[in-house]
């Protein structure tokens, strides 16, 4: 695992040991940046379900503004912030231990690119769609990521939200949902 491109190219990060995680593969994150390319500069992120880190961090270091890295466990928030330190991206990240769902059910500001990539076994990445979708937290032309099993069917969301691309990387499928318009008030 390591950051394609950007001021971190070529860092490798540490992944956590003894876990039945599912970190996105490089082939899989190759795509999904290559998708949102001419998104990432001075957007602000916000990386759900962070485990590792490695979305936002790949966000920073291709020139966002500002990434939210969230995740429920005390060890994943621990790396993230030993993967923040190793590509000396840690200015304009803020690494929050808290549930993710708990998180959104606070969050008060808006987001530009929101990567979700939960357990799949859960229902979580259709309660997080629907809720970023039902609270507008995405801001207006935002792009919401999300990564899960390829036979899964996702929430279709209606205006100004609406599913701009779908790929499949072998069982895994990355879906693209944009914002369109303006600010909703």
């Amino acid at each position: 695992m390591r950051v394609i491109t950007g001021s971190a190219r070529g860092r490798r990060l540490n992944e956590l040991k003894g876990y039945d995680t599912r970190p996105t593969t490089d082939k899989v994150k190759e795509g999904i940046f290559s998708a949102i390319q001419f998104e990432v500069e001075g957007a602000r992120v916000l990386d759900l379900f962070a485990g590792t880190g490695q979305l936002g961090i790949e966000a920073l270091s291709r020139g966002a503004q500002r990434a939210v890295f969230v995740d429920r466990r005390t060890d994943a928030v621990k790396l993230i912030r030993e993967n923040l330190a190793l590509t000396r991206l840690e200015e304009g990240a803020q690494v929050v231990c808290v549930d993710s769902m708990a998180y959104l059910n606070a969050l008060r500001e808006k987001f530009d690119l929101i990567f979700l990539d939960p357990p799949y076994a859960d229902d979580l990445l259709e309660r997080a769609v629907a809720h970023i979708a039902r609270f507008d937290i995405l801001a207006p032309d935002g792009i919401m990521i999300a990564e899960s099993p390829a036979e899964k069917e996702l929430p279709k969301l209606s205006a100004p939200y609406r599913v701009a691309r779908e790929y499949r990387y072998g069982r895994i499928k990355v879906t693209l949902y944009r914002r369109d318009g303006e600010e909703t008030t």
